[in-house]
């Protein structure tokens, strides 16, 4: 091709420099064509003549070291190694095209030779200098691996983008620290084993189909990219390892890496990693920062970047992008959330949608906005034993407590029995009563659901009694955040054999579920430890007798029942008590003294305690107030007197006298005309309340909250009354005659103390016994009440 160009190029010469002869002058035409041919014919020959001399020219450039080039780059005077000589220790000639560099067979004393991007096909001339340290021969034309004699002290080597094709036995180079082979030809790695020295290996871009031949090397920069590895193995001597580069291979997996723990920066960008789980193999490496999986397939996974941070919580640098402390915060939230975070959301689903739905009154926020509805919680881990004292207790205690049933997804135990443990339903009819704003707390357990639904309260509290529930730490969590406030007991094991040996025994139980309950109880005694007051009382449960003892003893201390017998507790026993104003004043005198004397959270505790065992005993005056007060709500959700409804939510300006003195009690006629006054202030004060109707709960924002706080000591706006929740109408009552009643004001009630957070409240609400008490025994009562009033 370049023969036929260059004759065109001649030929068109050659017509340019010959003058166009006029027409008809054949002869001439014919001579000067004859030339034109001969010259052509001669073309191939000066064509030749250029090779030759092209090829000369090339020789000429491709030279052999001279001394003068030597003597031009060498640099860094020193004293030699024996310390004897004063000598030139660094020569470096780059882009030279040398070819030939015998004559450094004469420079022994040299310690750094740098000959890059040449044309060098023999070093054997450094088999001459036995003080070199560092070698640089990359870019040149090198066959042979390591073509020379050891130097003894050689430690750094420099043989990449040669065409090298195998390597050869270096255990002679026990100096050896870095070796670079990148861009050659190499497919196997080999002969490295007695490098003891050896820190820095790189084989980039060559043929390695496997990785081997680095078995209990010092390495801790390792790279092997662009090359055809499949699997990481054979990498679990290298305990030293910190840098290591797979970059454009074809890994699909972080299988290899678990132990190497050293290992801070590990490069998998253009690899074929496709699974987020990949990621757990390096999980336990705590000293990773760095992570490069970029053009890798997981990349088009969902949440991509929050998985693997959420997996790797070490790492600083992902996909050469910083980890923010935002993206880490998150990536926890999302996949792990802290418990409260789970009961927050859980509670926040739930109000939403609760206010969805018709607001309506709920039973467990009567007969008093002031009292939050009694509830009590065990909870403890799984196979605890909270099932079955929370049933024996309300047996025991019927006249106080029902069992609130509770909703799972999880198939039933053998003698557990459907709407007497649990309600046992499907996952989606369970989702279906969440998005109806059914439940007030649920949770997650294991794999199936568990929900505390608005229906087992009311059912409870319809009956006037409190609820007793039993539910996890998670539970308990989401439970807090409601309106109610519960008393929690903690059930705990303190003997984790027995509790092995309890759980085995009932045989419900896999291996996993039992392990899970077991590191469970480290977490209730966490949050013991940790958050003060979280549980109200802690009750050991190895021994069920026992925990239940302790468990009714702590009830009994709560209702205010130690001490008294049998008789005690039965309806009239404690009605005949409220009778007895005198020694009541006397008792409620002694509470102001524990009030206003101890600041204390000890002596808080404590005067709840004195407070909660007096709360069933009520003066005449506050049980008509009480039953004023019933009636009205009767009339409102009866539709007989409208204007009731809105006097339920107001509170009284003017602070009542207290009833804890016999001489601070007014008169009846003094109440009514204190109420006629007071009248428009209630309806101003009323005005800055709230009711959140799906839940039933009431905010009082008023001023009236803070006169009726100073007015004087705080008294339990209900007690253990049988006429509390007594239906009017049963009563022999009607709405009408209601009216004639001897209109008093309700003393002032201080709502309970506040639980900030988790801070213990030891001493339950009063717990109504409502319609479970004889009607019979209420209307009487209850006639004898309104004629004290009336005579005092």
């Amino acid at each position: 091709m370049s023969v036929s160009i260059e004759q065109a190029s001649t030929a068109a010469f050659i017509r340019r420099q010959t003058p166009v002869t006029p027409c008809g002058l054949g002869n001439q035409d014919n001579i000067t064509t004859t030339k034109v041919l001969e010259r052509a014919q001669s073309e191939p020959e000066i064509i030749s003549t250029s090779e030759q001399e092209r090829e000369q020219h090339t020789a000429m450039e491709d030279k052999e070291l001279t001394e003068e080039e030597v003597f031009k780059h060498l640099s860094s005077l020193g004293r030699s190694a024996t310390g004897l000589h004063h000598v030139y220790k660094f020569l470096s000639i780059p882009r030279q095209k040398l070819t030939n560099v015998s004559i450094l067979c004469n420079y022994i004393h040299l310690q750094k030779l740098e000959l890059p991007y040449n044309r060098i096909k023999d070093l054997s001339c450094v088999s001459h200098m036995p003080y070199l340290i560092t070698l640089d021969a990359s870019h040149n034309e090198l066959i042979d691996f390591f073509g020379f004699q050891p130097p003894k002290n050689l430690k750094e080597v420099n043989l990449s983008h040669n065409h090298i094709s195998s390597m050869k036995d270096l255990s002679a180079y026990t100096s050896l620290c870095k070796l670079i082979l990148d861009y050659n030809s190499v497919s196997v790695i080999q002969g490295l084993e007695k490098c003891s020295s050896l820190t820095h290996l790189s084989i980039a871009h060559n043929k390695v189909l496997r990785i081997s031949g680095v078995n209990n090397l010092r390495l801790k920069q390792l790279c092997l990219q662009g090359n055809l590895i499949k699997t990481i193995e054979n990498l679990q001597t290298l305990r030293a390892l910190q840098i290591l580069d797979l970059s454009s291979n074809r890994i699909q997996s972080l299988s290899g890496l678990q132990n190497l723990h050293l290992l801070g920066t590990v490069n998998l960008e253009s690899n074929m990693i496709a699974e987020i789980k990949e990621a757990a193999h390096v999980r336990d490496l705590l000293l990773l920062r760095e992570l490069n999986l970029k053009r890798n397939p997981i990349q088009e996974q969902p949440d991509y970047k929050l998985s693997v941070i959420f997996l790797l919580h070490q790492l600083t640098i992902l996909d050469e992008q910083d980890v923010t402390a935002e993206e880490k915060v998150s990536a926890v939230n999302k996949y792990d959330p802290p418990l409260e975070i789970v009961a927050a959301r859980d509670h926040m689903t739930h109000m939403v949608y609760q206010h969805m739905q018709p607001q309506v009154i709920f039973d467990s926020t009567l007969p008093s906005f002031d009292t939050p509805y009694p509830i009590l919680v065990l909870t403890g881990p799984q196979a605890c034993g909270k099932r079955e004292l929370a049933h024996k207790l309300c047996h025991e205690f019927s006249d106080y407590f029902a069992y609130g049933i509770c909703h799972t997804t999880r198939r039933p135990y053998f003698g557990e029995e459907d709407g007497t443990d649990y309600h046992f339903v499907q996952e989606e009819e369970f989702h279906n009563m969440i998005c109806k704003g059914q439940f007030v707390q649920t949770m997650q357990y294991g794999d199936h659901w568990y929900g505390l639904s608005r229906e087992a309260i009311e059912r409870v509290a319809r009956e006037g009694l409190a609820c007793c529930v039993h539910m996890e730490l998670e539970g308990v969590l989401s439970l807090k955040n409601s309106y109610f406030e519960p008393r929690y007991i903690l059930l705990i094991p303190t003997s984790t054999e027995n509790f092995i040996s309890v759980m085995n025994a009932r045989g419900f139980y896999t291996n996993s579920q039992i392990e899970k309950a077991v590191s469970r109880i480290s977490i209730y005694v966490r949050f013991h430890r940790e958050r003060p007051g979280f549980f109200d009382s802690i009750v050991p449960c190895d021994n069920r007798g026992e925990a239940y003892n302790a468990l009714k003893q702590l009830i009994k201390e709560y209702l205010g029942l130690e001490g008294q017998g049998a008789e005690a507790q039965d309806s009239s026993s404690v009605i005949e008590q409220n009778s007895s104003t005198g020694k009541n004043s006397d008792e409620r005198g002694s509470v102001e003294n524990v009030e206003t004397s101890n600041t204390g959270s000890y002596n808080r505790n404590y005067y709840n305690k004195v407070q909660g065992s007096l709360t069933f005993q009520k003066t005449s005056a506050e049980l008509a107030s009480i039953y004023r007060r019933q009636q009205m709500v009767q009339e409102a959700l009866m539709g007989k007197s409208p204007g009731a409804y809105t006097q339920l939510f107001k509170r009284f300006v003017h602070a009542a006298p207290s009833l804890l003195t016999p001489h601070a009690q007014p008169s009846a006629t003094a109440l009514v005309d204190r109420t006629e006054d007071s009248s428009s202030e209630e309806s101003s004060a009323s005005s800055g309340l709230s009711m959140h109707g799906s839940a039933g709960a009431l905010s009082m924002g008023s001023s009236a909250e803070g006169l009726d706080a100073g007015s004087g000591p705080k008294v339990s706006p209900l007690g253990q009354n049988l006429e509390l929740l007594i239906d009017p109408m049963e009563s022999g009552v009607s709405p009408e005659s209601s009216h004639s009643a001897p209109e008093q004001v309700s003393p002032t009630v201080a709502s309970s103390p506040g639980r900030p957070g988790s801070d213990a409240h030891p001493v339950l609400p009063p717990i109504p016994q409502g319609r479970k008490a004889t009607e019979a025994g209420s209307e009487s009562q209850l006639t004898e009440q309104s004629e004290q009033v009336v005579e005092g």
